[in-house]
């Protein structure tokens, strides 16, 4: 039977000895091995988590700087093999908006058709200085072999140009 309401309350237990409280007393652990162990294993994850996180900026700025030195070298490979394949035009729409400024597409096409035309290219690796260069190693049909410096700029969308030549 439970304890009996007198006045609405539950009166208090009789004093004496083997009388028990409502509640037991929370176990008391003498030894901290146990509290020690929780924290070290959360340390360890806490400090696994940072190293990934870590490790994964690390992939994404490489990735991301990989991305840059392709994308500036296949601006350079389309620019040139639209030369070599004669789509001047397609040459054209590579070219930054100060280069269009500075000669139109119709006089663009009549010097780029002046100019000796282009055999065999190799473009190489990006050099990122102050601009971004990007060489390639060109030869024409008269045999002539040049290495020519592409200058690019990236445009408001962040697809790279052709801005010139580093001499």
């Amino acid at each position: 039977m439970g304890p009996v309401l007198v006045g609405g309350f539950v009166p208090a237990p009789p004093p004496g000895p083997g009388v028990q409280p409502p509640f037991a007393a929370p176990p008391t652990e003498g030894d901290r091995r146990r509290l020690w162990l929780g924290l070290g294993a959360g340390g360890l994850a806490l400090l696994l988590c940072c190293v990934g996180g870590l490790v994964g900026v690390g992939a994404l700025l490489v990735t991301n700087v990989q991305a840059v030195h392709e994308q500036a070298q296949k601006t350079v490979t389309n620019y040139l093999q639209a030369l070599r394949s004669e789509e001047y035009a397609d040459a054209y729409d590579l070219l930054c908006d100060s280069a269009q400024r500075a000669e139109s597409q119709d006089e663009f096409e009549q010097r780029v058709a002046r100019e000796p035309r282009i055999a065999w290219f190799e473009v190489a690796e990006p050099q990122f200085v102050d601009q971004v260069i990007v060489p390639a190693e060109v030869r024409f049909a008269d045999g002539d072999v040049d290495t020519l410096r592409f200058v690019l700029k990236q445009d408001r969308t962040g697809t790279f140009e052709v801005c010139g030549f580093d001499e």
